[in-house]
């Protein structure tokens, strides 16, 4: 009995931010080990079903980074990366949409189906991000060039608020159309955090292979709850928010900037993190905030 009632007490914890949050939009971006590992990934996608039943409307995007380097490898090309962004000429790029789109979004889609949720892949013929090339500042002041590497400029918002006002879950590679119709890669944090903004949605939810932001990256117990904008960037400085980290934050940041509501950085491979960050009052990872 004891057992019944203390799953009561979380339902009614539960309670007060589905009915904060039911209707609101939120876009979750899903990558590393939530996306890799098949028991991880079949949790957060129950996660996301859960969200969807409860009246939420939460909004997919993913990158494929791993996957896309195991295609790379098996074609014989070895993947060249600039500043964490994938230099992408015309072969890199087939192997890219192929693996995003007919690997990757397909499967999470027949995943969330199977789970008994709603669920829609946005690309090809129901292509809803846009953009345009990017190219990168060299310390020199040169331009760097990528290739077939983009920025997102526009989203096709109505197709996704119809989606989501009917229940239905869309799902997002992080590619984009040009103006000539053409592919660009584009990094998946940055991909996540544009829908966000041009939602203004009321939360952005990065899924890592971390805790969340560390004081100490060796140690899981130094975890920062929550930030500000100004805490981030003195983080920065101090050189603890470092490496792979910076570009989920400066995301986070400008999706805050744009007027998203609060943004999330969690670990996908704890079971129901993503549950446990937006239905408790203690949360599990770091929250990002004005």
């Amino acid at each position: 009995m004891d057992a019944a009632i203390a799953k009561a007490d979380v339902l009614i914890e539960a309670l007060g931010y589905i009915r904060r949050f039911r209707g609101r939009q939120m876009v979750i971006k899903l990558g590393g080990s939530a996306m890799e590992e098949a028991d991880a990934l079949r949790t957060t996608l129950q996660s996301i079903v859960f969200l969807s039943t409860v009246g939420l409307r939460p909004i997919l995007v993913h990158g494929g980074g791993k996957p896309i380097d195991r295609a790379m490898a098996a074609s014989g090309l070895q993947p060249k990366k600039v500043l964490g962004r994938r230099i992408t000429d015309d072969a890199t790029l087939a192997i890219v949409v192929r693996v995003l789109t007919e690997e990757i979004n397909h499967g999470i889609v027949r995943q969330l189906r199977e789970l008994g949720g709603r669920a829609a892949g946005l690309h090809t013929s129901m292509q809803v991000l846009f953009g345009e090339r990017l190219a990168l500042d060299a310390e020199d002041g040169s331009k760097i060039d990528l290739g077939r590497v983009g920025q997102v400029t526009r989203a096709d918002l109505d197709l996704i608020n119809d989606l989501t006002q009917a229940g239905v879950i869309p799902v997002i590679p992080s590619l984009a159309h040009d103006a000539d119709g053409g592919w660009l890669n584009v990094n998946g944090d940055t991909a996540a955090a544009g829908v966000a903004a041009k939602l203004q949605a009321s939360k952005l939810v990065m899924m890592t292979d971390t805790p969340g932001i560390l004081r100490n990256r060796k140690d899981p117990e130094s975890l920062i709850a929550s930030l500000t904008t100004e805490g981030c960037r003195q983080l920065i400085r101090d050189g603890i928010i470092d490496s792979g980290m910076i570009p989920k934050v400066e995301a986070c940041l400008d999706a805050l900037k744009a007027g998203v509501g609060k943004t999330h950085i969690i670990d996908g491979r704890l079971r129901h993190s993503l549950l446990l960050e937006i239905f408790t009052d203690t949360g599990v990872g770091t929250e990002i905030v004005l």
